[in-house]
């Protein structure tokens, strides 16, 4: 659903009304400060990382981007080239323009569009100059002419091709029309009327609506949003589609109904094995840390094969007792043992037709082994006390958290039963190596445990973004769930989430990143060294209860403000009446 904006004659600050449907012409446009959008651009060279909002970036030399654009243009050809390079914009414009909406959700129309030019400003590509402006979201009308000053994009072509007679800045147009399509909720078209390549002083470009342009079949071919090396001009039935709307690359990051979400090359590393082996009848053995999201893999390994129909069975072994795991997973008759009142299927006779997924397989008995390769090897089951065979057609999956060929070493498990399992191992990486899934992943739990508990919680506040970042996740997927859905328990409704919800069961964690000042200059984001002070050290460890992490709180505020309740209040982002009531509560007295 998209977001309704006022036209934005309606909602223009001191700029003089006009009657809906008007264009603003430069005078009448008032750029807003950029701060809000720098504040999101956080560096953290010790991990070699720099972040916009949730999403990760680099520094890229200009020369390098000349050099690839050639390799494309020379190795694709021009066309093919130029509609790579349009739609890699368009999906980064469509990805800008979900963030901006959470930066400025409360702003004007105008300050709202105007982050995507700030944007591209902010992270070194063009400066952007807005020359004419009109848009009405709830009407579908949109116009655009902006000049494109000094940009990188046409300077690499430049010093690749020289002048030429047409224009050279694709990745800026296909962003533009992703940013655009994707604020208006509908089909935005762009194009360069004017560029340096071409030896104009400045870029130009202008947007408005497909329909309105006559032969827009010329530049949607550029947009087409499918398998880039089997582009095709004669095709335009892909065109046509993202014309219709947003492109569905717009979605954060991978994700499917299981809770799994992700845009980090391990997780879709991870992914593209688990496609590749779902249709067939393989073993598959899932390797990785305790709490990685092993069994929803294999959820969704078994929701991708040719088994989906049937039963999806998970023991976790770990958690069933030696003297009853035969029972457990090959059934029981009747008599059989104390207790055994009556006969009853296993595991494999359950999941027969299915999958069977058995989570931290490393600690079976060697007894267990035994039989469980057994069933493996011949395909059929004896129930405890019976003597008669079952055949049951079950796919295996496994999962563990130790390192199975060290336990055959140390004569700990089975050689052969490893070999039996080991036939396609996918390596699940912990989360502290894939830190560029964790920004979906918190808002993907936000959103969840926000509805679960009936609560509106408006995000993240900007340490607090920092330091789940930066934390080491030692209980990887399932640690980062859990402590988010405290917060939301902890957080007051129609708050944000802060490091007093987060952190509160002992963690060490580290908040230091840098961040850039108003003057343009970088600075390191810990105590009292930032335009806005945080709350932590560069190491603090929480209290281990949430009274004392309140506690603790209280008094770093207190200590940064210098006694200014006030102050104190505004860093953490609550009133000065509250603030002061919670000192008086915790006993805290104001020197």
């Amino acid at each position: 659903m998209r977001k309704q904006h006022p036209v934005q004659s309606a909602d223009v600050g001191d700029r003089p009304k006009r009657a809906a449907g008007a264009r603003w012409s430069r005078a009448d446009i008032k750029v807003p400060d950029i701060q809000d959008l720098a504040k999101r651009l956080r560096f953290a060279p010790q991990q070699g990382r720099i972040w916009l909002d949730d999403q990760r970036m680099m520094l890229m030399h200009i020369s390098n981007l000349g050099s690839l654009r050639q390799e494309l243009i020379e190795g694709m050809g021009k066309e093919r080239a130029r509609g790579l390079i349009t739609r890699i914009g368009y999906q980064a414009g469509a990805r800008d323009a979900q963030m901006t909406r959470r930066v400025r959700a409360n702003r004007s129309t105008f300050d709202d569009f105007l982050a995507g030019p700030q944007l591209v400003s902010l992270e070194g590509i063009v400066f952007c100059e807005p020359l004419g402006l009109h848009i009405d979201v709830e009407k579908g009308e949109y116009f655009g002419d902006f000049h494109l000053v000094d940009c990188a994009e046409a300077e690499a072509h430049i010093a690749s091709y020289g002048i030429g007679n047409e224009g050279v800045c694709w990745m800026l147009v296909g962003y533009a029309c992703g940013f655009t399509s994707a604020f208006m909720g509908r089909a935005i078209l762009w194009r360069e009327v004017e560029c340096r390549s071409m030896g104009h002083e400045k870029c130009r470009v202008i947007g408005k609506p497909v329909e309105e342009w006559e032969d827009a079949e010329d530049d949607l071919r550029f947009l087409q949003i499918g398998d880039f090396v089997k582009w095709s001009t004669s095709d335009t039935s892909a065109a046509n589609k993202t014309a219709a709307g947003i492109s569905p690359r717009q979605a954060e990051g991978t994700s499917n109904a299981f809770g799994m979400v992700g845009i980090s090359s391990g997780f879709n590393t991870v992914v593209h094995m688990v496609k590749k082996v779902a249709p067939t009848e393989a073993t598959v053995l899932f390797l990785g840390e305790s709490g990685v999201g092993k069994e929803i893999f294999a959820h969704n390994l078994h929701q991708l094969s040719d088994r989906k129909e049937g039963p999806f069975i998970a023991v976790n072994c770990a958690a069933i007792p030696e003297h009853l795991m035969e029972s457990e997973l090959f059934g029981v008759e009747k008599g059989a043992f104390t207790g055994a009142t009556a006969s009853r299927p296993g595991r494999f006779e359950r999941a027969d037709g299915g999958t069977l997924f058995l989570d931290e397989i490393g600690t079976l008995s060697f007894t267990a082994q035994g039989k469980l390769l057994r069933a493996i090897q011949q395909g059929e089951i004896e129930r405890v006390g019976d003597s008669k065979t079952r055949k049951v057609d079950v796919r295996l999956i496994a999962a563990t958290n130790v390192n199975l060929r060290e336990e055959v070493k140390a004569g700990r498990f089975r050689e052969d039963l490893f070999f039996r399992l080991n036939v396609f191992p996918i390596k699940v990486p912990p989360l502290r190596q894939r830190r560029d899934d964790i920004p979906l992943m918190m808002n993907w739990f936000l959103q969840r445990f926000s509805k679960k508990h009936r609560k509106s919680i408006t995000g993240f506040r900007e340490r607090a973004v920092d330091a789940l970042v930066n934390y080491d996740w030692p209980g990887n997927v399932r640690e980062l769930e859990n402590m988010i859905e405290r917060a939301v328990i902890l957080a007051e409704d129609g708050g944000a989430l802060d490091l007093s919800h987060l952190f509160t069961s002992g963690e060490e964690i580290d908040v230091s990143s840098f961040t850039i000042n108003k003057t343009g200059r970088i600075e390191l984001n810990s105590d009292g060294e930032t335009t806005e002070p945080s709350l932590a050290a560069s190491k603090i460890m929480i209290s281990t209860s949430l009274e004392e992490a309140e506690v603790s709180v209280l008094r770093s505020a207190l200590k940064n403000s210098n006694g200014n309740l006030s102050k104190a209040a505004r860093l953490l982002g609550i009133s000065r009446a509250k603030f002061a009531y919670r000192l008086q509560k915790n006993g805290i007295c104001i020197d």
